[in-house]
């Protein structure tokens, strides 16, 4: 049950997957959990039918798409991140996004924005930082890990935050998107934002 809202039943509760082919996957599903939702790590295509959003985590963008080239699992995905709530964080924003740079390479094309990949170095370049961002709460603790940039955005993209002059945490219509991981603080504002994202969608849908 969601303790912030007593009202919420286990079966009102949403049904997000987390794509658990690298990355941490089980960090997402655990601030899934806590953000009010009920979180299954995604493996097959199949699982794909079955859920109402989808976090795909950090990890290497180009490992990403050799898995899910196999059995067909690149097409069905490609189905549902265009109607269905995405949420992508680090190599999930660089799969996401309509351009690829540094270098060009295949995408899911959702996210009218340019990435750039590995931005801002190499690992040892990691850094956590503390923003403001258009979420409610006041600063947020950002992790950055070989992070990529998004170096533009379309107009109907929403930023709300930025590094260095650009944005690192966005919005269009059912796609959410962070350059960094939110996963692995304890903050949980963005995952219960895509939380409220998934609830909306369902709402219109019904």
């Amino acid at each position: 049950m969601d303790e912030s809202n007593p009202n919420t039943t286990p079966e009102s509760l949403p049904c997000i997957g987390v794509l658990a082919i690298q990355g941490d996957f089980d960090a997402h599903a655990i601030a899934i959990r806590e953000a009010g939702a009920e979180a299954v790590l995604v493996r097959k295509p199949e699982q794909l039918d079955d859920i109402d959003g989808l976090v795909i985590p950090g990890g290497e963008s180009t490992t990403f798409l050799k898995f899910l080239e196999r059995d067909g699992f690149l097409d069905r995905l490609q189905a549902f991140v265009r109607t269905r709530p995405t949420f992508g964080t680090c190599a999930g924003c660089i799969l996401l996004a309509k351009e690829v740079t540094h270098p060009a390479q295949q995408s899911l094309g959702v996210l009218d924005a340019t990435v750039e990949r590995n931005a801002y170095g190499r690992q040892i370049d990691s850094v956590i930082e503390e923003a403001e961002t258009k979420l409610e709460g006041g600063p947020m603790e950002l992790v950055y890990i070989r992070a990529p940039r998004i170096a533009k955005t379309g107009p109907s993209v929403k930023v709300l935050a930025e590094r260095d002059g650009f944005p690192v945490l966005v919005e269009q219509g059912h796609i959410l998107a962070a350059t960094f991981h939110p996963e692995l603080s304890a903050d949980r504002r963005i995952h219960r934002r895509f939380v409220d994202l998934v609830r909306e969608h369902s709402a219109v849908r019904s």
